[in-house]
């Protein structure tokens, strides 16, 4: 993390732009398979606090292959972020030893989807809509987005219509995006598998704040060291139960 953190992101900067660091770095991260606090964090809010540093979560296939084409075109390091459960690698790994008999809540349209017959980078720093809606507003990246288009159904039976928003880079983020769903709704939630404090969650609501927008907010984290028991892991990372809750609470309120 030295060479990453004090050398490769600030090289650049510290020669005015005379050499560069066309880095990526590809690390899995993630919860949700019973491994613990170690190895089961998604440092995406941390990794992209240091200046310099380029930081992709893909969700889909799709993106993950567009995401990688622009990461390995970038003149500067990226560190890319693949959720173990969004990769048949890593659930293969995952699901031998004792594992064997285990069932992992494996979004269907994260692990598998429709890719291009030819690939093209995906431009950084630009999210993307998931799917349209007037009340509120659901911002996410990674895994989580897939948790919050399954809360977007339940809400729809609750009579709430809602926009889900996925970031897809966490550095640099999608200002715009994020700015303009929000001044429709008035109401932002933040679905981020990362820490809940000093995260990507406070820096969403602090992006909004500062572009006049008077909302609604709420946020739905990981919050302390995820634990080994299952079912204290289910409840401690964001799950579609959390986020419906979240979600009709900060309309009716």
């Amino acid at each position: 993390m030295d060479a990453i953190l004090n050398h490769a992101a600030k090289i650049e900067r510290f020669l005015g732009g005379k050499w560069k660091v066309p880095l990526v770095v590809r690390l899995a991260c993630g919860g949700g398979y019973g491994d613990g606090g170690q190895h089961e964090q998604s440092l995406w809010g941390w990794l992209a606090h240091i200046p310099g540093l380029t930081v992709l979560v893909p969700s889909t296939p799709f993106d993950a292959g567009g995401l990688m084409m622009a990461a390995l075109t970038h003149e500067g390091p990226v560190i890319y972020l693949e959720h173990k459960l969004l990769s048949e690698y890593w659930l293969d790994s995952l699901g031998g030893g004792s594992r064997k008999n285990m069932s992992f809540d494996v979004p269907p349209e994260g692990a598998r989807g429709e890719v291009p017959k030819v690939w093209e980078p995906i431009p950084i720093g630009q999210g993307v809509i998931r799917r349209d809606g007037e009340d509120l507003t659901i911002v996410s990246v990674g895994v989580s987005v897939h948790r919050a288009l399954k809360a977007a159904k339940a809400l729809e039976n609750n009579g709430i219509s809602t926009q889900v928003i996925d970031l897809r880079t966490v550095a640099p983020l999608d200002k715009k995006l994020g700015i303009g769903s929000v001044s429709k709704t008035g109401r932002m939630l933040v679905v981020d598998e990362d820490y809940q404090g000093f995260g990507l969650s406070g820096e969403l609501a602090a992006i909004a704040l500062e572009a006049g927008i008077s909302l609604k907010y709420s946020r739905v984290c990981t919050e302390e060291t995820i634990p080994f028991s299952r079912q204290m892991e289910y409840q401690a990372l964001p799950n579609v139960e959390r986020i419906v809750e979240a979600a009709i609470y900060l309309v009716n309120s």
